[in-house]
């Protein structure tokens, strides 16, 4: 894989509640990826950049949510969400501090 996609792959971090429930019980972090992305592709990136091993990953494609704007009714864009698990005991406080 080109170097160059590796930093583009991966967008940042999502971070809700339930994003960070899985983090902390689960070992699973949830990433906010570039809509076109594979899963070998972020799976590649998340290692590398991260320097963490990933047993598996799951997608998700997120809809964008209709708004209105006063009168206009508007869309937000449609994203891809990630699930990445890590291997048994490793985490990315561990990886971000070396």
């Amino acid at each position: 894989m080109n170097q160059e996609r590796i930093y583009q792959v991966l967008v940042g971090p999502h971070v809700s509640e339930k994003a960070v429930m899985m983090s902390e019980e689960g070992g699973q972090h949830v990433f906010k990826v570039e809509k076109t992305a594979t899963k070998r592709e972020i799976k590649k990136a998340v290692e590398t950049l991260l320097e963490v091993d990933v047993v598996s990953v799951r997608t998700v494609n997120v809809k964008g949510k209709l708004k209105n704007f006063g009168r206009r009714k508007g869309r937000r864009n449609d994203w891809k969400k990630a699930y990445v698990r890590l291997a048994e005991g490793q985490s990315l406080e561990s990886a971000v501090e070396a």
